[in-house]
């Protein structure tokens, strides 16, 4: 599976903006597909998951309530809006996917390049 993020850039605060990934090379509908970010001299962490149907969706707490995750399996595609955006979101943000993953990225088997988001104060 290869995975290509995109839509990352340069936003104020208080502003959105929407990420997307997209994989290819074998069908993802049965895996769980999830966002990660890595902000500089910073640990990469969990931002939010998806289950392969869509209907169960998790969150970091400092992100739930202000990004929405979604994904269109016939399109292999998985966006996560982000709403509200502050300065500490800052970071490059990663696409993944993985059989039984949840908020680890050690569950997760493939991996994208990363977008860049940046939120000016």
């Amino acid at each position: 599976v290869q995975l290509q993020a995109s839509g990352g850039g340069l936003v104020q605060a208080g502003g959105s903006l929407r990420v997307s990934c997209v994989a290819s090379g074998r069908s993802i509908s049965n895996y769980v597909m999830g966002w990660f970010r890595q902000a500089p001299g910073k640990e990469r962490e969990f931002v939010a998951a998806i289950s392969w149907s869509g209907i169960s969706r998790y969150y970091a707490d400092s992100v739930k309530g202000r990004f929405t995750i979604s994904r269109d399996n016939p399109k292999s595609t998985m966006y996560l809006q982000m709403n509200s955006l502050k300065p500490e979101d800052t970071a490059v943000y990663y696409c993944a996917v993985g059989r039984t993953a949840v908020r680890q990225d050690y569950e997760y088997d493939y991996w994208g390049q990363g977008t860049q988001v940046t939120v000016s104060s």
